[in-house]
């Protein structure tokens, strides 16, 4: 199915010409041919303007520094007109919603404009907000200015962190009205990733007996991210395998830097172990093991706590999906479980890591469990005790941390703890490790919120300027210390939903 361009006053060739060379364009998803998708133009908006720019993905991406300026790009971006080479699609996929087998999905506001190689490897580049497709149901197919800001924002924010995540390169707005809750402004997020592919597509071609292109799919993915795999004796097992340890490890990032994703549906989960569609997501402000962070979310299912378990439980259904290839239910098992130890030792490296103790000893899941505990019980804020913890030493008087506890006596005890594991540890070594584990800024719920509100008064700073402190999360930023402060009381009173 194809719709016709809507036609614009410039030449399609405009943009190659625009001060950045001609974009090489791969397109190999488009070759496993239209079963797996539904070629479309995306819908365009009037007077389109910059909200927000990533220059250093830009880079990235091998384009040219003033290839974000262009009048031209603007419009391609915003879906207004195409980049030459393009070939946009929307992906079919189906999945588990809640848990519940919610059926065929697919890209419901999102085009897949194609593949283009960059100097880091091939990347898909997608519009999210580009208008309706035929997998949007019920939808409009647009994205809103609030959505978008904080997916481009908390994309960015996850890679400078060093955790696995799309990536996002602009967002751009219009003022054409779209109704929510209430009628807001339209935009649309210029994402990027080597793909992506979810869980979803293979349950969609496995749940409706398409076997010839659930193994097109499987043999896909294999080829191009994981050819390690095509030696094991049975290559669809070791794919499964292989998507369950990158997913433990991106689990154990989630968890060591507080971050809640609030809808882990399996049409949510990346083959490719990546973080992916940021919509009710949340950094913990005070450490509650049990927040909800998505309103949507009456039962808690994805809760801060659950969220490792609930990986495990979308595996699960990925393996099922490709029991077709696998062919015999214990392999497909066996392919699982090593997520079970992959998971916590992950996890347990990476708050080693953030206590700054390069090696392991028999008592530090102890350490690091009290720890937890305690945060727990007197609701500490996570991300300021971690990055206060960088001053700790067995010599100090540990007011600025231990300020942060109620109960005194406990953190004393633990702080004692702390303190013998730290005999012997080489300071030096101790302080780089917590400096680049423990970040001072994380995009907490208030900080984008007050972007956004002057975003929508048209004044974009507010994203340049967290856009810049969440690239490097680590540094110091003089001068931007309120960014890296307590919520305010306002702050518990805003609710994030499917959609946001």
């Amino acid at each position: 199915m194809s719709l016709p361009l809507p036609a614009t006053d410039a030449p399609e060739n405009t943009l190659a010409q625009a001060g950045s060379p001609c974009l090489n364009w791969v397109n190999s998803f488009a070759a496993l041919g239209p079963d797996f998708y539904t070629e479309l133009q995306p819908t365009p908006l009037p007077s389109p303007y910059w909200v927000g720019k990533s220059r250093a993905f830009a880079r990235e991406l091998g384009l040219a520094d003033n290839w974000l300026e262009s009048a031209d790009t603007l419009e391609a971006l915003t879906g207004n007109r195409l980049l030459p080479g393009s070939r946009p699609l929307a992906s079919v996929y189906s999945g588990h919603q809640f848990g519940v087998w919610a059926g065929q999905l697919g890209d419901g506001r999102a085009l897949l404009l194609g593949e283009i190689d960059t100097p880091g490897g091939p990347q898909e580049i997608q519009l999210k907000g580009a208008g309706k497709t035929p997998y949007s149901r019920m939808g409009d197919g647009r994205a809103v200015l609030r959505s978008s800001i904080r997916e481009f924002l908390c994309s960015e924010a996850m890679h400078g962190l060093g955790i696995p995540t799309t990536r996002a390169l602009c967002v751009t707005g219009s003022d054409a009205p779209v109704r929510r809750e209430e009628i807001e402004t339209a935009a649309v997020v210029t994402r990027a990733a080597p793909s992506f592919i979810r869980f979803g597509h293979f349950e969609h071609f496995s749940y409706s007996g398409q076997h010839a292109q659930l193994k097109a799919l499987a043999d896909y993915v294999i080829d191009r991210f994981y050819p390690d795999c095509r030696e094991a004796p049975q290559p669809y097992a070791a794919l499964l395998e292989a998507v369950s340890a990158r997913t433990a490890h991106l689990m154990a990032a989630w968890q060591a830097v507080g971050f809640c994703h609030g809808v882990m549906n399996t049409d949510n989960m990346s083959i490719l172990g990546l973080t992916i569609d940021y919509g009710p997501f949340q950094f913990l402000d005070a450490f509650d093991p049990n927040h909800i962070c998505n309103h949507s979310d009456a039962q808690g299912r994805y809760a801060y706590n659950r969220q490792p378990n609930m990986a495990y439980w979308n595996l699960f259904c990925l393996g099922q999906a490709l029991l077709p290839l696998i062919g015999e239910q214990e392999l497909a098992l066996a392919a699982l479980e090593p997520y079970k130890t992959l998971f916590p030792d992950a996890l347990y490296a990476r708050m080693r890591a953030k206590l700054g103790l390069a090696d392991e000893q028999p008592d530090d899941k102890a350490l690091v469990d009290n720890c937890f505990k305690l945060l727990a019980g007197n609701k500490v804020d996570y991300s300021i005790f971690w990055r206060r913890l960088n001053g700790f030493t067995p010599q100090s008087g540990h007011e600025p941390v231990r300020d942060l506890f109620f109960d005194r006596e406990s953190f004393n005890t633990w702080a004692q703890d702390y303190s013998r594991r730290l005999a012997g540890v080489d300071q030096e070594m101790r302080a780089g490790l917590m400096h680049k584990s423990n970040p001072k800024f994380v995009l907490r719920n208030h900080l984008g919120e007050e972007a956004i509100r002057a975003a929508k008064l048209k004044d974009f700073s507010g994203v340049d300027t967290l856009l810049a402190l969440l690239q490097s999360p680590c540094e110091e930023h003089a001068g931007h210390e309120s960014f890296a402060g307590f919520p305010p009381d306002w702050a518990s009173s805003i609710e994030i939903s499917c959609s946001s």
